[in-house]
């Protein structure tokens, strides 16, 4: 488990400047390379399953974490997949809690 997966989400203020590439490459660097950085503007990434069941119980339990961060993705449910997107809203960009988030849905995913 990544040391970002071990800390809590920090809601970011108003005015507060999306990250740029420079500061992004670290911070992508430590989380599993099944995610994208979609121009520099938010995450992604699919995690795969071996049924519906098993996809819709990971999603209820990003969901669950996304309340308790205060921090909440745009989750897409299918046969066998759930798909991930995540940037703040509120400086329409990428900050460090986008990628603490990542990270912690990263532990949540099975190992199997």
């Amino acid at each position: 488990m990544s040391d970002l997966a071990q800390r809590n989400c920090k809601p970011c203020r108003s005015g507060v400047v999306p990250l740029d590439a420079s500061e992004i490459v670290p911070l992508k660097a430590e989380l599993d390379p099944g995610w994208q950085v979609v121009d520099d503007h938010h995450l992604h990434r699919v995690y795969k399953f071996r049924n519906f069941a098993e996809a819709l119980a990971f999603a209820n339990r990003v969901g669950e974490m996304a309340e308790e961060q205060k921090h909440h993705p745009d989750l897409y449910v299918a046969w066998g997949k759930v798909g991930i997107e995540i940037w703040t809203h509120k400086i329409k960009g990428l900050h460090e809690a986008d990628f603490v988030f990542a990270a912690r849905c990263d532990a949540l995913y099975p190992k199997t």
